[in-house]
């Protein structure tokens, strides 16, 4: 789906959105030029791009973090004016509280919205026991692995009741075989709550692997050159010639070859 083409039922709108940050020597930088997105309820998006293409500035205007130069972002027809409970972010370096256990930074958002404390409890024990951190429902961020910890960061998102979950490189910082499993454990709970993500990868084959629809951007200043649906049956197969076609594709793309708009 280009991003020019209309999508009524978009939870998501990005619309003519730039970022200019001023540098330390007083100059101005064109960090994000144009993007213009429409992103449907429970879709899988998938952003990649090097490094300094702007992927995550995108991502932080969406979250409400920053503020856009130019263009607006509407979340559910509203424009987005800051961060909100509706929009969930997930850092690489996981956020978590040091202080409160897994059960406590998972029941952190419902405690601060106001809910009763049995109410509370009962999201907090849901969405750890989702996440099968049950065992560990009483350990301190310091006791877990970086898997683990990037387990309770999701959970904590989706115990918020966000309905749009923006997740920066969450994985970029384990290991291949805990990527690989928290991978599949994304898109099962993906799969299970209808949860819409936005997620950030400079990793072609985590974008292809994941999503339904892959949006490449170009670095200096960043824009979208194109917006690609992937139609592969899940569970996707890496070592399949479509799987590999379309990494090379994207390869390709990402090194300058000619940007590609297809529809969905």
């Amino acid at each position: 789906m280009a991003p020019d083409t209309p999508t009524p039922d978009a939870l998501v709108r990005i619309e003519a959105v730039s970022k200019h940050f001023v540098a330390p020597d007083g100059s101005e930088i064109e960090a994000l030029r144009a993007a213009d997105l429409a992103i449907a309820a429970g879709s899988f998006v998938c952003l990649i791009g090097a490094s300094g293409c702007g992927k995550s500035t995108l991502l932080r205007i969406v979250g409400g973090f920053e503020t856009p130069s130019t263009g607006r972002v509407l979340m559910a027809g509203k424009p987005v004016l800051g961060p909100g409970p509706d929009r969930g972010m997930v850092f690489q370096d996981y956020g978590l509280f040091p202080w409160l256990t897994v059960r406590q930074n998972v029941a952190f958002g419902p405690a601060a919205r106001g809910l009763k404390k049995a109410e509370v409890h009962a999201i907090a024990a849901r969405f750890v026991d989702m996440i099968g951190l049950a065992r560990f429902a009483d350990a301190y961020p310091h006791q877990l692995s970086g898997g683990m910890k990037q387990r309770v960061a999701i959970a904590r998102v989706l115990a918020n009741d966000a309905r749009l979950a923006l997740m920066d490189e969450p994985f970029g910082a384990l290991d291949a075989m805990t990527r690989e499993r928290l991978q599949n454990e994304l898109l099962d709970l993906w799969a299970r709550t209808g949860l819409t993500v936005i997620f950030v990868t400079h990793a072609i084959e985590e974008a292809i692997l994941l999503a339904d629809r892959v949006v490449a951007m170009s670095p200096g200043p960043g824009r979208i050159v194109a917006d690609i649906p992937i139609e592969l049956p899940r569970p996707r197969d890496v070592s399949s010639p479509a799987f590999n076609d379309l990494r090379r594709s994207l390869a390709g793309l990402l090194h300058g070859e000619p940007a590609i708009r297809m529809a969905a």
